[in-house]
């Protein structure tokens, strides 16, 4: 996604957040929103990853912020680099697509402590294309009564990375 389309989805999102009655934001936060907080546009960490599949697609259960537990497939795995730093996350998936929960080294000062999400795209059987740009916190982030699912350990990384969705502000 090219910058001027990544500020215009931005824009899209946080006018929902505003003023649509289905966003995540009560009446009172609504009032008060000026927009999410984001990192700059980072070309960088739009990335096309080759992801290697697990021989034994096993299903694990995730926890949820409020007690229920979810069932995903491990898919596969990929490895990439940041700032000279090697990290690998799990790509699950669902009935309704490849899902991709991470904490990265930002958590609870940039990021939300619970965790990012994003959906990779497949391109091919085994490429991806993951753009941290889109990472984007759960609704869990904006109040309690959502249900978000808590990122598995295995997706707990010491780099951080500097795109998408930053730790909410809400007054």
């Amino acid at each position: 996604m090219n910058e001027h389309e990544l500020l215009a989805m931005r824009h899209d999102k946080d006018q929902f957040f505003k003023l649509h009655p289905q966003s995540p934001l009560t009446p009172e936060q609504q009032e008060k929103f000026t927009g999410l907080n984001y990192y700059d546009p980072n070309p960088d960490l739009d990335l096309i990853v080759d992801v290697q599949p697990l021989d034994n697609k096993e299903y694990v259960t995730v926890d949820t912020t409020t007690g229920e537990l979810r069932r995903y497939e491990r898919y596969g795995r990929f490895s990439f680099t940041i700032d000279g730093k090697k990290a690998e996350l799990t790509i699950y998936q669902s009935p309704h697509g490849y899902f991709l929960p991470f904490v990265d080294a930002n958590v609870g000062t940039e990021t939300y402590p619970a965790g990012r999400y994003l959906e990779p795209e497949q391109i091919d059987v085994n490429t991806f294309r993951v753009d941290f740009n889109l990472a984007y916190n759960p609704y869990c982030a904006y109040g309690d009564g959502w249900s978000c699912p808590i990122t598995p350990v295995e997706n707990h990384i010491d780099v951080a990375i500097r795109a998408g969705e930053k730790n909410p502000t809400l007054g």
